[in-house]
């Protein structure tokens, strides 16, 4: 009840793995006095002032402060209009709240003053997908996995985007790409999940079995649980696929991609259900 509000979900997997949901550190806190304390400097050229405002803006991002990041990623960009990572990353918050043209204006600016960022690759492919343009996601989650075709994260993005295309090749797909480039890294499993070679549960087993540490952990789950919403979402389990999508939410990764999609996807989810009143 605590995970999922006033109504129970009607399945909820057998094994929770929970982590200790993560706290800001000392180091992030200390960061934002210091950044702030040398932006009051005196004689800071432009390009000085853009770099401070985007490192804050990193900083809080990183904690949680989505509304104080995207101020300072935008006080970068009118500090330095030409900042490629400003706009990725001013790109990816206006593709939480679902502004979706703005947000591909975004990538589409980094790419052109970067063309070779992966990254914006990445984020517009994403942005791509949710505002419901899968090819175009398709392609451009696909340079992205080019860049890396051993990291099994670059492979499930490229799978989701395909899957709204063609279900059945986009399996296929996954399932050579599994064959020619997987190994014994923990993520890989989150693959089996997909193809039905592993379950939940044994993923879930895994991890608590082999992290380090809780930051480890609660990094580990609030990548899995995405990932496992989503299989869940094709599956059929709206209900499971909104408890994953808490428990991703619920470790406090905040900078991870799978946190930052977790909470538009609930997001999505409601938007559904008042559809349907």
């Amino acid at each position: 009840m605590l995970l999922t509000g006033c109504s129970a979900p009607k399945a909820v997997t057998p094994t929770l793995v929970l982590p200790v949901p993560m706290q800001v550190s000392y180091e992030s806190e200390l960061g934002i006095a210091r950044l702030g304390q040398m932006l009051n400097a005196p004689g800071l050229t432009p390009e000085q002032r853009a770099e401070l405002f985007f490192q804050r803006g990193v900083v809080f991002d990183r904690v949680g402060l989505r509304a104080m990041a995207r101020l300072d990623f935008n006080r970068a960009l009118r500090e330095r209009p030409d900042f490629a990572d400003a706009y990725n990353l001013n790109g990816v918050y206006l593709t939480q709240n679902q502004e979706f043209d703005e947000a591909y204006e975004a990538f589409d600016s980094a790419l052109e003053l970067a063309p070779d960022y992966a990254y914006a690759n990445l984020n517009r492919g994403i942005a791509l997908y949710y505002g419901g343009r899968p090819g175009l996601a398709a392609r451009d989650l696909k340079i992205f996995l080019d860049e890396d075709p051993g990291d099994p994260y670059r492979l499930l993005w490229w799978y989701l985007a395909l899957e709204q295309i063609d279900p059945r090749a986009a399996l296929e797909q996954l399932a050579a790409h599994r064959q020619q480039y997987a190994t014994e890294e923990w993520a890989w499993d989150i693959v089996g999940v997909y193809l039905g070679e592993v379950s939940d549960e044994q993923l879930l087993n895994r991890i608590s079995e082999e992290s380090a540490d809780n930051q480890e952990l609660a990094e580990r789950l609030c990548e899995a649980y995405f990932y496992l919403a989503k299989q869940a979402q094709r599956n059929g389990q709206p209900d499971q696929a909104a408890v994953y999508f808490k428990l991703a939410l619920a470790t406090n990764i905040y900078d991870f991609v799978e946190h930052r999609y977790s909470l538009l996807e609930l997001d999505l989810i409601g938007e559904q259900a008042r559809l349907r009143r």
